[in-house]
């Protein structure tokens, strides 16, 4: 069900070690030529477009392409009150976490007049896509509007797929969770298309259905990233994010059934999904295999559990110690990453590449994915080696302000010409010159 990548014994360079760990086969770049008519349409003929492609794609033509206000309020009244407790909770735990986020401001004294200040400033507005694909996400609601409200954007558009059994709207839980956190604007968009909604605005007869946004952020499938590539530079986005990934770096002392247990959990996502055990210990491996093989079957999503556990995305990493292992995940830089070793915090602290660390047996993914606090919007493909997840940090822009008095700036006057003139740019030292020549 799930291959072997025997690495004991062997020195690798890098490369060799990258070229030797599996990884999902995502082409983005492909996909860019199917969305790129897609996006096309939708900025040239905006809410039509967005209609015929959600029966074509969705299955279903919304006749509100806008959810009516009251539609969002009944989704609370109608949500389970278990579900609703939880998603409360949720919400406090990540509001709580994105709260200590905010950047702090500062100002620097050069000099006697000479001052540089930076300030953060939140992004005008945001448009937030949640998936609804194989699966939909009302987490996912919660990390992308909190860490956007705590960053204190004011205005944000949360986009989500029609959904055909619920009369063209997105998920029902979607919606409440959209009421809970106090989001008024909702559209039952999804796909490239809701990508370009959000970063070209759409009018509908005449009027403004949705406008232009700052910043798209938010999961999806390969589609959705390639939208988001092709719209970079009109909007910022947050990350092109591929399948799901979880990493486990396992020694011996890790409890066979919870590495298999939270295997599968990643699994579940996708076809395409990513799950990697790496360890230096041939029982564990073993015992996980058979464990597998045991629970697999009963899972609900078998079928999609069995393609990505058998896809050449997922392994089981032989390395011949922890200390290998642990370049070995380094190396990966997984969207999930849990250690399940002895000593785990003290290896968590050395990891440097990973969207997100989960530390001794019972820190699991799942337990980021909802309600941990951390966000679960999180670099994928290797990116963590130079990216972060989603945090308030997506959302402000850093301003810095320069303020010299006339003594300040006079006393910087020559060395600022003697640099103009050495990159031939003379006018800049005459804009200092011209200052004093009087």
């Amino acid at each position: 069900m799930i291959s072997r990548t025997d690495l004991r014994g062997r020195t690798l360079s890098r490369r060799e070690l990258l070229a030797a760990l599996p990884r999902a086969e995502v082409d983005v770049e492909a996909a860019t030529a199917s969305v790129a008519p897609i996006l096309a349409d939708v900025r040239a003929r905006g809410a039509e477009a967005l209609r015929e492609l959600a029966e074509r794609f969705d299955g279903v033509r919304p006749e509100h392409l806008r959810v009516p206000a009251e539609q969002v309020a009944a989704a609370v009244d109608a949500l389970d009150p278990v579900v609703r407790e939880a998603l409360e909770e949720t919400i406090r735990r990540v509001r709580a976490v994105h709260a200590a986020q905010r950047p702090q401001d500062f100002t620097v004294e050069l000099a006697p007049g000479a001052q540089v200040r930076q300030r953060w400033v939140p992004v005008r507005r945001v448009g937030l896509y949640v998936p609804g694909g194989l699966a939909v996400y009302p987490s996912s609601v919660v990390m992308n509007v909190v860490a956007a409200q705590e960053a204190g954007v004011r205005s944000l558009a949360v986009a989500s797929p029609p959904q055909r059994d619920n009369g063209g709207l997105p998920d029902p839980v979607v919606l409440a969770t959209c009421a809970l956190l106090g989001v008024e604007e909702v559209f039952a968009v999804g796909g490239a298309q809701a990508v370009g909604m959000l970063a070209f605005g759409v009018d509908e007869g005449g009027a403004v259905l949705c406008e232009p946004v700052d910043v798209v952020t938010g999961p999806g499938n390969v589609y959705v990233a390639a939208a988001k590539r092709l719209v970079r530079g009109v909007v910022g986005i947050d990350a092109e994010a591929g399948p799901t990934e979880i990493a486990i770096l396992a020694d011996a002392s890790a409890d066979p059934v919870h590495v298999a247990a939270d295997l599968i959990s990643q699994a579940e996502h996708d076809p395409l999904a990513a799950s990697v055990l790496v360890t230096d210990s041939l029982e564990l491996a073993d015992a996980v295999e058979t464990e597998l093989a045991r629970r697999v079957p009963g899972t609900k999503h078998a079928e999609r559990v069995r393609t990505a556990l058998s896809g050449p995305q997922s392994a089981i990493v032989l390395v011949d110690d922890v200390e290998a292992g642990l370049a070995v995940v380094d190396a990966y830089a997984a969207e999930h990453l849990e250690i399940q070793t002895e000593r785990a915090a003290e290896l968590a602290e050395r990891v440097t590449s990973a969207g997100a660390i989960f530390v001794g047996p019972f820190s699991p993914v799942s337990l980021g994915d909802y309600m941990s606090g951390s966000n679960h919007v999180l670099p994928t493909g290797g990116c963590a080696h130079f990216a972060s997840g989603l945090g308030v940090h997506s959302f402000v822009k850093a301003v810095q302000v320069v303020e010299y008095d006339r003594a300040a700036l006079g006393e910087l006057a020559d060395r600022i010409v003697a640099l103009a003139d050495a990159e031939d740019l003379p006018a800049h030292g005459e804009a200092v010159r011209a200052r004093f020549d009087a």
